[in-house]
């Protein structure tokens, strides 16, 4: 005998529905009792924002309704104005228009939160306009109970943020009252999103669970846990961020300088805390410099307690290590402000994806060990290892992997020690026959003019030994004459020559002869501009508060960076690795604010299962089901007899 399947309909609606999280995952139910199988339908949502309407339709596959649910006194509090006169108060008629006309068997709540999260001070969550947003919650409960009360919903499921059990305490128990008041049993409870859908995040939230006591007689149990994914199973399946094929929600943020190095500092599974670690003297860090190198020292950087090398002709950053880590500036204080610069590991899950999701605001940034997606963005300046294989030669070698860590060097990382100097306790290194490299040391034992090879000596002081090799290259033959420019005038073979002269910008140069150099004339100018063009070849750091796209490696050989919108989205379930999402508008700040105020499907779908065989069993004449899970909502008279009980 072949068992004839019977399916029965289960709507539900959405207050406060965002772009549909919640909707698409109770869509994709899919409750069954015995034979009885329950086919879940949306009829409407409601929400104040149009964007978040429009993604809302898409996703729940019926048309929401853009309708605020403020009472006029708490749209003045909110918005400090009194409204427009197109805006009119909404009332029962307006609730059943959004939901079509058709009651629904469950409505889902996700009332505004930003007057419970932990992200707003206790001060400022007392003013007028977050109290006001609070009792939109109240408003819009009350609001459904009225428009049904002839027919209830058999459910109700009001979902925020775990801190609305300390600072809204006081409204929970308005909403408990109200809802027993119609006729509902009640139960609060907080429960891991993650866990429920087995999400690669973990999202812990409050939820508030009514159960018409006379239309639904049996428990309502809770959804079965399930373990949480690591976030590098979600994010595996994604193109390398920055891939165009991936669309635009997949490209990488750009933040400031100083938040990329932060986060290449930060240990993967550990927050902004990590950066108490490192030494930081005057605003710098001790132990660690960042230095775009190029060739010849380019750029290069000298360590405070290092002498420098050989002073040459032209001795500038661009040529030489001409520069020096100076430890003496004031330490920001921006170091322990408390955001949260956190990175996670590849193999682990991540925290709640809030509606803002900055690398500043929490842990929003992952340790990603895949190579790096093949072109000039990032993989400018790689250095190979030794034992592994270069890239490919092409024709633009500033743009690839063109070093390599070359392990048999003993001394120094100085560029083959050129004009390295040698302390004196330590022993010199071999003399070749190229005795011009690196054959310098730094003597303590005198600093006098004798040993000063281009020394200058004072006017008033007498000089060295004139000796048969009188060279200005082997002595003290050199005098600061304090009459310099006293008795300057035209017709002065020093004056007229214009020795290391410098011509200011606006000025025409010289005439140019034969013999141009810079010690001959005013052959150098005073250049007003930052840098200079890019085919230059100057390469300069960025500002600290610079906006820019980069890839920095970290310490522990991951690139550190911040989720991508659609990675966010990827981890809410909103959208599938392999499949595209498109939300309304061309602003990452609003899709990113939306994709964090929604519900995640799964962990929807999972409630919606539940709450959908509860009612196939009350349809079906069924008063009692046991349950391989805690009961979510109980009658009065069982919570009494059973241990942490909820009434």
């Amino acid at each position: 005998m072949i068992a004839t399947h019977h399916t029965r309909e289960i709507r539900h609606g959405h207050l406060f529905c965002g772009l549909g999280g919640g909707a698409k995952g109770f869509n994709r139910a899919r409750p069954s009792i015995g034979t009885l199988q329950g086919r879940m339908r949306c009829v409407g949502g409601i929400d104040n924002d149009a964007a978040a309407i429009r993604d809302f339709t898409r996703a729940a596959g019926v048309q929401g309704t853009v309708l605020d649910l403020f009472d006029r006194s708490q749209y003045v509090a909110f918005h400090g104005r009194e409204p427009g006169p197109e805006w009119r108060e909404a009332g029962t008629a307006e609730i059943h228009a959004a939901f079509h006309h058709q009651r629904p068997h469950i409505v889902f709540l996700s009332a505004p939160c930003k007057g419970f999260s932990g992200l707003l001070s206790e001060g400022k969550s007392k003013t007028d306009k977050y109290q006001a947003l609070n009792r939109l919650t109240l408003r819009g409960i009350w609001l459904l109970l009225e428009a049904y009360k002839d027919d209830p919903v058999e459910l109700l499921l009001f979902e925020n943020v775990p801190r609305i059990a300390t600072r809204g305490r006081h409204l929970l128990d308005q909403i408990t009252a109200l809802l027993r008041s119609y006729g509902y049993v009640v139960s609060e409870t907080t429960h891991d999103c993650g866990e429920l859908g087995g999400l690669g995040q973990s999202r812990k939230r409050f939820l508030l669970v009514a159960r018409h006591l006379e239309k639904v007689p049996p428990f309502l149990y809770e959804p079965p846990k399930r373990a949480l994914r690591a976030v590098g199973d979600v994010l595996g399946r994604m193109p390398v961020p920055g891939d165009l094929r991936a669309g635009p929600m997949h490209r990488i943020p750009a933040l400031q300088w100083k938040t990329w190095v932060r986060l290449a500092f930060v240990e993967a599974g550990s927050d902004w805390r990590s950066l108490n670690k490192l030494a930081v003297d005057n605003g710098h860090l001790r132990d660690f410099l960042v230095v775009p190198e190029y060739h010849h020292g380019y750029l290069g950087v000298r360590n405070w307690s290092e002498p420098t090398g050989t002073v040459a002709g032209r001795s500038s950053p661009s040529n030489g290590a001409f520069s020096i880590a100076d430890p003496r500036f004031a330490q920001s204080s921006k170091w322990s402000d408390g955001q949260a610069y956190g990175v996670r590991r590849w193999d682990a899950h991540t925290g709640t994806i809030g509606g803002q999701q900055n690398p500043g605001q929490g842990g929003y940034s992952v340790a990603d060990p895949r190579p790096a997606r093949e072109g000039k963005l990032f993989s400018k300046y790689p250095v190979s290892h030794w034992a592994g294989s270069t890239g490919t030669v092409i024709g633009g070698d500033d743009m690839g992997a063109y070093a390599v860590a070359d392990p048999r060097h003993g001394g120094l990382q100085k560029h083959n020690n050129e004009f390295r100097i040698v302390p004196w306790s330590q022993a010199g290194g071999a003399v070749t026959s190229a005795h011009g490299t690196g054959q310098c040391v730094a003597d303590p034992r005198r600093a006098g003019p004798s040993f000063g090879k281009y020394a200058v000596t004072r006017f008033d002081e007498a000089a060295g030994t004139v000796i048969s090799g009188s060279t200005t290259g082997q002595g003290a033959f050199a005098v600061a004459d304090p009459r310099s420019g006293i008795q300057r005038a035209k017709g002065d073979n020093y004056l007229t020559a214009g020795h290391y002269g410098v011509t200011p910008w606006s000025e025409p140069a010289g005439a140019v002869s034969a013999a141009a150099g810079h010690d001959n004339g005013r052959w150098s100018v005073a250049d007003p501009r930052p840098a200079a063009a890019p085919q230059s070849g100057w390469i300069a750091m960025p500002a600290a508060a610079e906006k820019l796209v980069c890839r920095i490696q970290s310490i522990d050989g991951t690139w550190h960076r911040p989720f991508t919108t659609f990675e966010l989205a990827a981890l809410q379930s909103l959208v599938e690795p392999e499949e595209e999402l498109e939300l309304d508008g061309l602003s990452d700040q609003a899709w990113r604010e939306r994709i964090g105020n929604a519900v995640p499907p799964r962990a929807a779908e999972a409630i919606g299962e539940e709450m959908g065989r509860t009612l196939l069993l009350a349809w079906s004449g069924e008063t009692f089901a046991l349950g391989c899970t805690p009961i979510w909502v109980r009658n009065v008279a069982v919570a009494i007899s059973v241990a942490g009980g909820a009434a």
